[in-house]
């Protein structure tokens, strides 16, 4: 039985004050609460160890935001995969569209990141998505096809059961507009029918496949409906500990 995540992706915001309130926050809007679902807030390097230990012995799990294939040397400013575990990371965001298109990620950079990430026992949240003008193109499944096969090249059915696939049509992301559910269903049902294809259907069924875009706790509930999604990768609607505790309360 796959489990759904909600993970909120705080991107460059929040400074290490601001960090502590809205993850004190967080739990309190969370307390006494019977939680369902698996929570994994992801704030920018410099405030994971604060945010985990303020996060320790709640459901709340903390990932980064990205992470360098190296395990160590001259890569200035860049930061591996060993050093997010000496600060309470469990889960790493890889292959999110910002690092696609503004820092020019391909399908090869980031397999090299997902399978060091294994490696070193962090759990890798895989970012997929088409652009507007490729879904208008007639394109999208070709796109997602190619951030599918690319990303997981060489990865294990084994290694697979600690990835989580994060669908986020580029279009939705920071627009405001969101994908509706008839829409995110079929990208989710091509996913995973992809997985089945490449792994077996048992490794697809358990694949936890969130959907990113816009989401708020408006209309999670409804997105979260479908058949074939299994929880969000929330961007703006993170960042205040109310409209995040919506999102996970709605589902």
């Amino acid at each position: 039985m796959r489990k759904t995540v909600i993970a909120g992706n705080w991107k460059m915001n929040k400074n290490l004050s601001e960090a502590a309130e809205l993850v004190n926050g967080l739990k309190a809007e969370l307390a006494g609460k019977t939680l369902n679902v698996g929570v994994i807030v992801c704030p920018p390097y410099v405030n994971i160890e604060s945010v985990a230990k303020l996060a320790e012995g709640t459901e709340i799990k903390v990932g980064a935001q990205n992470m360098y294939f190296e395990e160590s040397g001259a890569y200035t400013g860049e930061i591996s995969a060993d050093m997010l575990k000496s600060v309470g990371a469990e889960y790493v965001i890889l292959g999110h569209s910002e690092r696609r298109t503004i820092f020019g990620e391909n399908d090869e950079v980031i397999n090299k990141k997902m399978k060091k990430a294994l490696e070193a026992g962090l759990k890798p949240i895989f970012c997929i998505g088409e652009t507007l003008e490729e879904r208008e193109g007639g394109t999208m499944k070709e796109v997602i096809a190619k951030q599918v096969k690319g990303g997981l090249s060489g990865i294990s059915e084994q290694e697979l059961s600690e990835i989580i696939v994060a669908y986020e049509p580029v279009w939705a992301i920071g627009t405001g507009v969101t994908a509706s559910p008839d829409q995110a269903q079929e990208v989710h049902a091509y996913i995973r029918g992809m997985l089945k294809e490449m792994y077996s259907e048992v490794a697809a069924d358990n694949m936890t496949i969130q959907y990113g875009g816009s989401v708020k706790p408006g209309n999670a509930k409804e997105l979260l409906g479908m058949p074939d999604i299994d929880g969000a990768l929330v961007g703006g609607a993170c960042l205040k500990a109310d409209s995040f505790a919506g999102i996970i309360t709605a589902v």
